[in-house]
């Protein structure tokens, strides 16, 4: 039996956007919350649990490495212009 065991006609794990893995991490922290499981059912849980939070923190770290690539492009073309991003701050005219 593999720690990766997913129940038919779920998603795979490379398969499942940001969103639906926190929506099933709520789901699975709600249930485990409620209490009333058996060991057996609280490990699983827990396991899927762990599973969709690295789900998460993979989708959150792919999209912050594209976000940093976007700002470090943008301040190079600010470069070409001879302007930095915070000096474009400071040369707008001030609006009261």
């Amino acid at each position: 039996m593999t720690a990766n065991k997913q129940k038919s006609g779920e998603p795979k794990d490379e398969a499942l956007t940001f969103e639906e893995a926190y929506t099933r991490l709520e789901k699975t922290v709600q249930t485990l919350e409620q209490g009333g499981l058996t060991l057996e059912e609280t490990a699983r849980l827990f396991e899927e649990g762990m599973r969709l939070a690295r789900v998460c923190n993979e989708r959150l770290d792919v999209t912050e490495l594209r976000l940093t690539q976007v700002q470090t492009r943008l301040a190079e073309q600010m470069d070409l212009f001879g302007e930095k991003p915070a000096d474009a701050a400071h040369d707008r005219p001030e609006t009261s």
